[in-house]
């Protein structure tokens, strides 16, 4: 389970383990939290009060530091997260497929001046992909169910975590999703 960092505008910035955000904790960088406590790190005895120390670790976090931590604004491209970002469905025939019967298709094929870009991708299944093969859906007479976006950086948290997300951290972070997810 990994604990959401925010800067402290609100802006999700990243994914912590419970190491990590104990060692925020430990530099004094927490400024304020939310949500439930998703773990109890116990550290040693004072010397001073011989009582235990306990570090509570909420769902989600917002630190400060010296600079304002910025959001991502251009999220890595890689095929695991884009399947997510499509549900899992060939963007052409509708179908849901595994993981690994999706291929990546470009839309306007990078032979063709088009780029390796989160506007010019989507899932495709191997059979529409290789029938549309080096031309755009157009030419090959394919129409899209729904059109490629670049997720923000709240969608790319969601999108690379999302089978562990926790309920509040996924309300947490749909408050910030684009009208183009496709997770509303």
């Amino acid at each position: 389970m990994k604990i959401l960092r925010l800067n402290l505008a609100g802006q999700p910035i990243n994914w912590l383990d419970w190491e990590e955000a104990v060692c925020m904790y430990a530099r004094d960088l927490v400024v304020w939290s939310m949500g439930d406590v998703v773990r109890q790190v116990y550290g040693g005895l004072s010397r001073i009060s011989g009582e235990r120390s306990i570090v509570e670790l909420p769902s989600i976090i917002a630190c400060g530091g010296q600079q304002l931590a910025r959001p991502r604004t251009n999220p890595a491209l890689n095929n695991p997260t884009l399947f997510v970002r499509d549900a899992y469905l060939c963007m052409y025939c509708g179908r849901e497929f595994e993981q690994h019967a999706l291929t990546r298709d470009h839309i306007q094929p990078t032979s063709r001046g088009g780029s390796d870009r989160w506007e010019n991708v989507v899932a495709a299944c191997r059979r529409c992909n290789q029938h549309k093969a080096d031309r755009t859906p157009e030419e090959a007479n394919m129409e899209l169910i729904a059109l490629p976006y670049r997720p923000n950086n709240a969608e790319y948290l969601a999108l690379t975590n999302n089978r562990r997300i926790l309920c509040d951290q996924m309300e947490f972070l749909r408050s910030q999703f684009s009208k183009n997810s496709r997770f509303l």
